[in-house]
């Protein structure tokens, strides 16, 4: 049973010392088409292919309401990562993929500007996102995939404490490619949050 009454709250905001996460806005389109348009080369590899009006303003509108209606629905929530001495835009993290019922499950998503990247930022913005899940929507597992290669993220998924459970073959079709991936979960109890029974 989907958590309907939470979801129907306004999106949160996930407020730290270094990063904060929000929802993003149709007013952040300048600024996210800028950060990936320089960051192209540096995104590609480790993405689905661009859609040729892939920066748009009338893509981003779509993807806005396409966030929306996942946030509505309980399966899914999409932040834009922010730079908290700044407010830049750095990147972005998303919880899709949200499972209830027996499974209590969520994937993790991100991408990070090339500029920002090293900078332990994405870090931050996942020890931010980790809590929310286990405590705020009472999740048990969190899960992410990643393609071998990239090892900006296979140490970042390890840093924050993922086990790395499997390798997923031919998973992804990533850059027009068919892509295997390594599985990586964090389970709640692992993070050393309480064990809280699922709403529902």
């Amino acid at each position: 049973m989907l958590d309907v009454p939470f979801f129907r709250r306004p999106p949160p905001a996930l407020k730290g010392e270094t990063v904060f996460l929000r929802m993003p806005v149709l007013s952040d389109h300048a600024e996210w088409a800028a950060l990936r348009d320089e960051s192209r080369g540096f995104l590609v590899p480790w993405e689905p292919s661009w859609a040729p009006d892939e920066l748009s303003k009338g893509a981003f509108r779509h993807r806005l309401k396409r966030y929306r209606a996942e946030f509505d629905k309980g399966t899914g929530i999409s932040f834009f990562v922010f730079d908290a001495p700044t407010e830049a835009l750095v990147g972005g993290i998303t919880l899709s993929n949200i499972r209830r019922g027996v499974a209590q499950t969520a994937s993790i998503g991100y991408w990070m500007g090339e500029r920002y990247a090293g900078r332990g930022m994405m870090l931050a913005a996942l020890q931010l996102l980790i809590p929310y899940a286990f405590e705020g929507l009472r999740l048990h597992r969190l899960e992410a995939a990643c393609i071998p290669d990239n090892k900006r993220s296979v140490g970042l998924l390890e840093k924050a404490g993922f086990q790395r459970e499997g390798l997923l073959r031919s998973y992804l079709r990533i850059n027009g490619s068919w892509r295997d991936h390594y599985l990586y979960a964090l389970i709640a109890k692992e993070h050393h949050v309480p064990v809280l029974e699922p709403r529902g």
